[in-house]
């Protein structure tokens, strides 16, 4: 086995924009809950929900019916905010993952400034850990960010592929040395590594040429798909991208 891959890559599936269906119109449907049923029954490893402070997807309520319903890892994406940090210590999901958030974006734009908040990020940190919940930080590739996230002790690393994803002619191969080389940093320092944001069908081979990954949460394109081939399609589609991958690390 090579030993820059961490055995089987895992996906964990953003169901978010299931949610978002559902609030376009103020329904009960589509439910996240038989969205992460149809997940888990396609092979996928572990959920991941983002409750964002201004609720515009995933609710409260959802994330309460999702831990008490799933049999797979629940990975709970949220703002290093007092309230969304209560609710987790109330809840306890398997994973925490800490991202930046801002009202007005689409979606979330870059990685966490961890070195310019070890303070106020150490305290939330604790408290998480303290109840058993594995913490993880969505952070761009940068040196300075991995090492503040090794200062203070968090296992795991999100790195955010959405400038790799989006980008073209030479920033494309710029955008994933940067992932490789972090990648490989943070795994010399000891935290496992995690990859999101932007991943599809078309631009997953490059992805996985980045070392040491665990687990790539995929959202946004697997809930696409499945307007055409339905979520347990979709999910196993984007399983066997993943997994029957043969081009190689990244030299």
């Amino acid at each position: 086995m090579n030993s820059k891959k961490v055995n089987k890559l895992k996906l964990g599936v953003n169901i978010d924009h299931v949610a978002t269906l559902r609030m376009a119109r103020k329904t009960t449907y589509p439910s996240v809950l038989e969205a992460a049923a149809a997940c888990e029954t396609a092979g996928a490893d572990g959920i991941t929900v983002h409750l964002r402070e201004d609720r515009r997807h995933i609710q409260d309520s959802d994330v309460y019916e999702l831990r008490k319903a799933l049999t797979i890892k629940m990975n709970l994406e949220m703002a290093n905010n007092r309230e969304i940090v209560n609710i987790a210590l109330q809840v306890k999901p398997d994973e925490v993952c800490i991202v930046p958030e801002k009202r007005a974006e689409l979606t979330t734009e870059g990685g966490l400034n961890v070195a310019g908040q070890i303070h106020e990020l150490s305290e939330s940190i604790k408290m998480l850990t303290d109840q058993g919940i594995t913490v993880s930080l969505f952070i761009d590739p940068d040196a300075e960010q991995i090492q503040a996230t090794a200062e203070l002790g968090v296992p795991f690393i999100e790195l955010h592929t959405g400038t790799f994803c989006n980008a073209s002619g030479e920033q494309t191969e710029r955008e994933l040395y940067r992932l490789v080389k972090g990648a490989s940093l943070a795994h010399k320092l000891g935290i496992n590594v995690n990859a999101g944001h932007g991943i599809n069908i078309n631009n997953i081979a490059p992805i996985l040429r980045i070392p040491y990954l665990n687990t790539l949460n995929i959202g946004h394109s697997i809930v696409s798909r499945a307007v055409f081939t339905g979520l347990e399609a979709a999910v196993k589609e984007m399983l066997c991208a993943m997994n029957n991958y043969d081009g190689g690390d990244y030299v």
